[in-house]
């Protein structure tokens, strides 16, 4: 058996991965033509929300 890694690297890798995808997606959108402006606001936004939600996750993983 595997000692769970700890709580702060899980919160982290959580919160890395959701903004990368969410950045990935926000890319090829642009790439498509769909999203022609991002607002500054509408980007610290998604990374807030990256943040919650990864620590949402990290938390709920370890309860």
């Amino acid at each position: 058996m595997g000692r769970s890694p700890n709580l702060a690297i899980t919160i982290f890798l959580y919160v890395a991965g959701i903004l990368l995808v969410m950045m990935a997606i926000l890319l090829l959108l642009q790439s498509f033509g769909l999203l022609t402006e991002i607002p500054r606001e509408a980007v610290y936004a998604l990374v807030l929300l990256a943040i919650g939600s990864g620590i949402l996750a990290g938390v709920r993983r370890r309860g």
